[in-house]
């Protein structure tokens, strides 16, 4: 399957990102532009088609462009991103998708950001966190049951995304952080535990068998390769400092739309 990736450049005002939990320390901006390239080459070199937006000077996070939308086979879904300094982040995203998918909004008061969305399959789990809140649940859900979806709301603890925690592997496996997470939720599927002394850890990107893992989570690397999996680091320590992982950097889909997708849609 063909996939293609929007990312957007490292915003010059990164250093104002939005911090929930971590201590706030200075981003040498250069290093993290390099850093970021050097992210997309590694797309590229997976097969993935890069889309690569300009960066927004006056949006800090706005390098993180996962959570300005959800992208699914048949759909995207644009959120009210829980963040009030990054709710214009979805305006140039939604332009970006609109020529591939048909386009739904979320209203107020639902807040989501796509970070705390994880698609399995067909079920999509959401996290409950500071930035998504249940009315953004309670309305993806309405939207993706039509698409023959199952959305469940996930219990997170002490992390900012729910992608933070977990990420999906692929054939029914799930990377997980017990302790940040409610493991009841993913009953069915296989977890594979992280090591606990490696925090935030969570947060791979698996793509075609290849997983993507930040270099700093070398353990993480380690115990996917023993489960057979081919695994690329990526040095993304500049945009760690703002909280982020390394599926936060783009919006992953396939490059082939569903023909009856149109114009933008509400």
């Amino acid at each position: 399957m063909a996939l293609m990736a929007i990312t957007r450049g490292v915003s010059p005002s990164i250093n104002r990102c939005e911090l929930s939990y971590h201590a706030r320390e200075p981003i040498d901006f250069d290093k993290a532009v390099t850093q970021h390239h050097a992210y997309e080459d590694c797309l590229r070199q997976l097969g993935i088609r890069v889309v690569a937006l300009p960066a927004e000077p006056e949006l800090p996070d706005s390098v993180f462009v996962e959570d300005a939308a959800l992208v699914l086979d048949e759909i995207a879904v644009i959120p009210i991103m829980g963040a009030a300094s990054r709710r214009p982040e979805t305006k140039t995203i939604a332009r970006a998708l609109q020529q591939h998918r048909l386009l739904k909004f979320l209203t107020e008061p639902a807040t989501l950001d796509g970070g705390d969305v994880l698609p399995a399959g067909r079920k999509i789990f959401v996290g409950l966190t500071k930035r998504t809140n249940r009315a953004g649940v309670d309305q993806l859900r309405e939207i993706l049951r039509h698409y023959d979806y199952e959305v469940i709301a996930v219990e997170v603890r002490n992390i900012l995304h729910l992608k933070s925690a977990c990420s999906y592997l692929g054939d029914g496996r799930i990377l997980i952080d017990r302790s940040l997470v409610d493991e009841r939720c993913f009953a069915g599927f296989e977890l594979v535990d992280d090591p606990d002394d490696e925090p935030g850890n969570g947060n791979v990107l698996e793509l075609n068998g290849t997983v993507i893992v930040p270099a700093s989570f070398p353990k993480v690397s380690g115990l996917l390769e023993e489960r057979g999996f081919r695994v690329k680091k990526v040095d993304v320590s500049e945009l760690q400092k703002a909280e982020a992982g390394v599926s936060c950097c783009s919006l992953i889909f396939a490059a082939s739309a569903d023909p009856s997708a149109g114009p933008l849609g509400k």
